[in-house]
């Protein structure tokens, strides 16, 4: 591998890492200031990024591989599963805790999704409880303590609504991530996640269909932040991420994908300036070891030809940096 290929696939994923974190902090700016439906939006977000990544791998592969998928009643039938229960749930669940919290505290939770899998793990007796697990469950509890109570435990830094949104975001996503294995070795990643945007999109337009909205609400501001969440980040953030796979080695993938949770950080409390106490940055680099823990446990266990617990919905070794949302 030449060193500007290498370069390229530094480039794209950090990139990717960045506007999924970003992607977060601009959904509250839209939440703030224009008070948009949260409905509204992640139907909005999921229709246009869903046809957007299906146009691109039609002209990728062609439209045997952007219909193929239903073509089998087993593979269609776990698609439309995904498309509800995995697709939808994981993005409506994380925009339902920014709108009543913020992204910092969104974006954290929603990275609880590996110690969910590893519950669920033990609890299915599909795995014993090993010094890894018990470091990764020490390092949320310890996290999630002083993230959302700030050292206090009187009373709760966050509101409570998006602590639960913020949990459900994360039981999402570990559904969300297990389910999607099966059909990502049958079929191309943005066939799956496209067509799965798709079907979550349209099932909460039958809620809140995408065309009722006061346009005239939205100022030139507003647009732009709207175009940024659903092409920047979610169309291109996804795309970018898929293609720094082709030229960088899992461990790299894995720790610098792990930027996005500290964008949305950073950008929530020096953009939006959102108040954020000392122990909720011990919080916050608590979170943000557990998923460099994962990242490295992960790479490690794919050099030595072992297999990594989970695998991420891009079909790779589960880096915990994004798996698409």
């Amino acid at each position: 591998m030449n060193t500007s290929t290498r370069r390229m696939g530094l480039f794209l994923v950090i990139t990717g890492a960045i506007f999924w974190g970003v992607g977060g902090t601009v959904a509250q700016k839209l939440f703030q200031e224009y008070a948009i439906d949260v409905n509204w939006l992640v139907t909005t977000r999921l229709l246009i990024a869903g046809f957007l990544l299906l146009i691109i791998q039609f002209f990728r592969k062609g439209h045997s591989q952007v219909l193929g998928v239903w073509k089998n009643s087993r593979a269609a039938f776990q698609l439309t599963i995904f498309g509800l229960l995995g697709m939808l749930a994981v993005q409506y669940t994380y925009m339902a805790s920014i709108k009543h919290g913020n992204a910092a505290v969104a974006t954290l939770l929603q990275y609880l999704a590996p110690v969910m899998i590893i519950m669920y793990s033990i609890f299915r007796k599909q795995s014993v409880l090993s010094r890894q697990d018990l470091l990764t469950v020490s390092l949320a509890l310890v996290g999630c303590f002083f993230l959302l109570t700030n050292g206090s435990i009187s009373q709760l830094s966050v509101p409570a609504l998006a602590i639960v949104w913020g949990v459900l975001s994360g039981i999402s996503l570990a559904f969300y991530t297990l389910y999607a294995i099966p059909l990502l070795k049958q079929y191309d990643s943005l066939v799956i996640v496209g067509w799965a945007m798709i079907i979550g999109g349209a099932a909460l337009s039958f809620i809140h269909p995408p065309w009722q909205m006061d346009f005239k609400s939205l100022t030139l501001e507003g647009y732009l932040y709207l175009i940024f969440i659903v092409i920047f980040g979610t169309m291109i953030a996804f795309c970018f991420y898929i293609e720094s796979l082709q030229s960088l080695s899992p461990k790299e993938s894995s720790l610098l994908g792990s930027i996005e949770p500290l964008a949305a950080v950073l950008t929530t409390v020096l953009w939006l300036h959102e108040p954020f106490g000392s122990f909720q940055w011990v919080g916050t680099i608590c979170i943000i070891a557990m998923i460099f823990s994962l990242a490295l446990n992960n790479a490690s266990a794919t050099m030595t030809n072992q297999p990594a617990k989970e695998n991420s919905p891009t079909g790779e070794p589960c880096s915990w940096a994004k798996t698409e949302v």
